[in-house]
């Protein structure tokens, strides 16, 4: 076994793990994962992150699994391997996939309007700057599943920019994690769009909208749903959108304030129940849980004989779904890169400033989690963190240095 996956080991109930090879078995360079990991180590030396986890598999196995610095700055506990990470947006491709097995099962269609689950998304008006008055117009189509998958719903995040749609969003209760999914979509439903439905893709709390969808065809609360049809069938024992009181020693834990920019970072407790169950970013999980939902997206949908959602169903997921017409809106998507349903795709070889194959597709958390999927590289890779200020940084950095060991 390789040296870097047998350390570190804790004694608490683990997720099963998937199965492990010596990196040269699967195509990887060992010295060169053995950089990469020195790499974090010198950023945790110079303090820029209490610690990190790194794992990545190839061909069906992990190649190299390592727990680096320390799980929380308050604290001497070493990062682990079972380490219970916030993983924020990582939660959107897993809710993603819920939506895509009830389309499989034919509770739904992506061309459905949202009101026909949400009624409240029936009036939508979109909102538009005029000398420093909101102007609301009907909209042009309806919202669709789709948009939502894609976030070209018109929906926007209060914290993505200043415009007088989100100085909305922010004088709202949107934020509070007491609201329900139910109350929260219809909180949104009345504020006015950011622009009309598929004009642009905006990073939004659509995700958390499709949660609500969920909820309403399942008729279970969005948490039992993803349990029952995707957590449980996995394996990922450990992913739920809180963590009981027996773990609290197992909590990665940010500096309080940021190494770059000193302001305050504050992220939500992992041990508190939330009532709002936000599709968009509540679920809490570790390394070796998230890397089972990889490897089933590697697999094409499936894992240990337990189908998940169809090969086809994910090969549209993982495809560009704004094409050239649709302005994208910040700069969430690097270079190169598109969006799909529930993940950020490549489209091209270069322009990105990493390395990288085109139809891999991936999602991050805004605390400093990362994904990947290489269909062509038949790679993954998670990347564990909890600090938001190092997160563009620690994402860039670990995608060089892993495809700098591919053989």
């Amino acid at each position: 076994m390789n040296p870097q996956i047998a350390a570190k080991q804790t004694t608490a109930p683990q997720t099963p793990s998937l199965p492990q090879a010596k990196p040269e078995s699967i195509g990887l360079s060992s010295v060169r994962l053995q950089r990469m990991s020195d790499a974090f180590k010198r950023e945790v030396d110079k303090g820029n992150t209490p610690g990190v986890t790194v794992l990545v598999g190839r061909r069906g196995q992990i190649g190299w699994f390592d727990a680096i610095g320390r799980q929380s700055p308050a604290a001497s506990a070493p990062m682990a391997h079972n380490t219970i990470f916030r993983v924020f947006s990582m939660t959107k491709p897993i809710v993603s996939i819920g939506i895509m097995m009830l389309l499989e099962d034919g509770h739904l269609l992506l061309s459905d309007p949202v009101a026909k689950f949400i009624p409240e998304f029936a009036d939508q008006k979109v909102g538009v700057e005029n000398n420093g008055k909101l102007d609301l117009v009907p909209v042009n189509r309806p919202m669709t599943v789709q948009d939502l998958l894609r976030h070209t719903s018109g929906i926007t995040y209060d914290h993505t920019g200043n415009s007088l749609v989100q100085q909305l969003y922010q004088q709202s209760r949107l934020r509070s994690r007491k609201i329900t999914n139910a109350e929260h979509a219809a909180l949104v439903a009345s504020l006015p769009l950011i622009c009309q439905p598929g004009a642009e893709w905006n990073y939004s709390r659509s995700t958390d909208i499709l949660g609500c969808i969920l909820e309403v065809v399942s008729g279970k609360t969005l948490g039992a749903f993803l349990t029952e049809r995707i957590l449980a069938p996995l394996q990922m024992t450990e992913t739920a959108f809180h963590t009981g009181e027996e773990n609290a020693g197992r909590l990665a834990e940010p500096f309080p304030t940021d190494p770059w920019n000193g302001e305050k970072v504050q992220l939500f407790n992992m041990l508190e129940k939330p009532a709002m169950e936000s599709g968009g970013g509540g679920l809490v999980s570790t390394t070796m849980d998230y890397a089972r939902f990889c490897q089933m997206l590697l697999n094409g949908g499936s894992l240990d004989g337990n189908r998940i959602v169809g090969r086809k169903t994910l090969e549209l997921m993982a495809s560009d779904h704004l094409g050239p017409n649709v302005k994208v809106q910040g700069a969430m998507l690097p270079p190169g890169h598109s969006f799909g349903l529930g993940f950020a795709v490549r489209t091209q070889q270069g322009m990105a400033p990493f390395a990288g194959s085109v139809g891999q597709f991936f999602w991050s958390g805004v605390a400093g989690t990362f994904f990947w999927i290489d269909p062509k590289e038949d790679l993954f890779a998670v990347l564990m963190s909890q600090g938001p200020g190092q997160r563009e940084y620690f994402r860039t950095l670990v995608r060089s240095l892993v495809y700098a060991a591919v053989e």
